[in-house]
């Protein structure tokens, strides 16, 4: 029972299929349905199966011959043979009871299935069996329906215009016998339409059941049919496979394998040019035909077959020459991919080659560039310094042509002054004076002087600097008006180049020793390295200078 209700649930409640459903989508749910019939049918079987566990030996025949006709229907249009089995089984039944109506229903039944098995001759005997006279009221439906069915079966097999007739009285027959209220008399009243070609009739009636039929109902499956076939008729080529899918997809859900919506269909797509769609159809359709065992859709569909077949096979062996082409195509390519991929990696390590060469020179030209910067600094403190030296030399040589008329001045004067005393035989002021040394020390006061002022005219931060040189403890502090004392003047000829300690104390008038001494004590009072100080005291103001 649970299986039975999962199928229930697959049909009723799975994606509807409606009739505004465009082509397309009619066409997903079409491949959707083929995707899962195997399940469909597997569903049908179980549900048969559980049916048949319910049976119980304390049946009565009547009990039984409902039974046998329940697994009738089941079989009906899913498995010939099996709806055969128990229609026979029936009539057995039947013959039991003596049962006439019994035996005139399973009769009838029973020429159905031959006819579609193909057994037209066992199926015109059980007919002409039947005496329509004597039959009840209820079974005259049918009676109509059963003769209306064989000639349908038959005239698929031997094509015959009296045959057609035939399928045409006896359902009118049909329709006299059938309640107008009732589906079937509603779908057998629109086939006689469609007949008379009364297709805008039969299509407005078709519509109206298509949008009030239950999608359960199996009829559901003939009502899209039947619009699918006037379609075809009237050559809307879309329209028609819309309305035979719809056909197709409630057949395969409700596992009905004697249809003809497949075969209808194969036939729209072979000739709107889809042979794969067109053989899939009916791949579908003879595997449907030969599992149910319905002869006359088996010849049916064995021409179609051979038509959708050929087209397939030659389709398949175009694809298969194109296949070899591209296969060709793609070998010559991919030798050519293989040609390119060794140019391109020999090329690649030519350029690694060079990338690597360039690597090495650009690393040379680097050191070249530190080289030439650090020539350039020195050729730039050469530069400086000589920019220096050539300020210092302007600047002393303006001072030393001053100085030097200044003593000639000096000197002149004192020559007068002697002469003047010697002219006045005053020896003894011409003997003190030459005794005397203040003129010599007023002129060493002088020459420092102006040494300090020019000194620092050429470097105005000097004093600063050379304290910035020392350790704050030690630093230099200058008496009121005074300019320099002796200690910066040792470094001051110390900047102006005169590193000789001989020269220094000759100048300053000191001894060596005392000057050697000025020195060190500097040394150690520096705030810097001892080996660099008197290094950093020549370069101070040389940042000045190259401003």
């Amino acid at each position: 029972m649970k299986n039975c209700l999962l199928f229930l649930l697959l049909v009723l409640l799975g994606n509807p299929v409606h009739a505004s459903d465009s082509t397309d989508t009619i066409l997903d749910k079409l491949n959707n349905a083929l995707r899962n019939k195997q399940r469909y049918v597997q569903l049908k079987e179980e549900r048969i199966l559980n049916f048949k566990k319910i049976k119980s030996e304390d049946l009565t025949k009547e009990q039984e011959y409902n039974y046998n006709k329940t697994l009738y229907t089941e079989y009906l249009k899913f498995n010939s043979d099996s709806a055969i089995f128990y229609v026979k089984k029936n009539l057995k039944i039947a013959a039991e009871l003596q049962n006439k109506k019994l035996k005139d229903q399973a009769e009838l039944q029973l020429a159905t299935l031959y006819s579609s098995s193909g057994k037209y001759r066992e199926s015109e005997a059980l007919l002409k069996g039947i005496n329509k006279k004597e039959l009840s009221t209820v079974l005259l439906p049918e009676y109509y329906e059963a003769y209306r069915e064989f000639y349908e079966h038959y005239v698929a097999n031997s094509y015959d215009k009296k045959y057609i007739q035939q399928i045409r009285s006896y359902r009118d027959s049909l329709l006299t016998v059938l309640n107008p209220q009732t589906l079937k008399y509603k779908i057998n009243l629109i086939q006689q339409h469609i007949s008379d070609k009364r297709f805008g009739i039969a299509k407005k009636k078709l519509m109206q059941l298509l949008e009030t039929a239950d999608q359960d109902n199996t009829q559901y499956a003939m009502i899209g049919y039947l619009l699918g076939s006037i379609y075809e008729t009237t050559h809307q080529s879309e329209l028609r496979k819309k309305y035979y899918a719809l056909s197709a997809i409630s057949d395969i859900k409700h596992a009905i394998k004697d249809n003809a919506s497949l075969q209808e269909l194969a036939l729209a797509y072979y000739e709107s040019g889809d042979v794969d769609m067109a053989y899939k159809l009916t791949q579908s359709a003879i595997a449907d035909a030969l599992f149910c065992n319905v002869q006359f859709r088996t010849l049916q569909m064995s021409e179609v077959y051979s038509i959708i077949n050929t087209s397939y096979l030659e389709r398949e062996a175009k694809r298969k020459m194109q296949l070899q082409l591209y296969l060709l195509f793609i070998s010559i390519l991919s030798v050519f991919l293989i040609v390119a991929v060794i140019y391109v990696y020999k090329q690649m390590k030519k350029v690694s080659r060079i990338r690597g060469e360039l690597f090495e020179t650009s690393q040379k030209l680097a050191e070249l560039n530190k080289d030439i910067t650090e020539t350039n600094n020195q050729l730039q403190e050469r530069n400086a310094q000589l920019s220096e030296s050539n300020h210092i030399k302007e600047e002393y040589i303006a001072h030393f042509f001053s100085l030097c008329s200044t003593y000639i001045n000096k000197l002149e004067n004192y020559r007068i002054i002697l002469n003047k005393k010697a002219t006045a035989k005053q020896f003894d002021e011409i003997y003190k004076m030459l005794k005397s040394t203040t003129l010599v020390d007023n002129e060493l006061e002088e020459l420092y002087k102006n040494f300090d002022i020019i000194f620092l005219n050429l470097y105005p931060t000097f004093v600063k600097d050379f304290n910035d040189l020392l350790i704050k403890e030690e630093q230099i502090v200058l008496k009121q008006g005074e300019l320099l004392n002796t200690e910066l003047r040792i470094f001051a000829l110390i900047r102006l180049g005169i590193t000789d300690s001989v020269k220094i104390a000759a100048f300053l008038r000191y001894s060596l020793s005392t000057i050697y001494n000025y020195r060190t004590r500097a040394r150690n009072k520096a705030a810097v390295s001892r080996n660099d100080f008197e290094e950093m005291v020549i370069k101070i103001g040389l940042i000045s200078l190259k401003m």
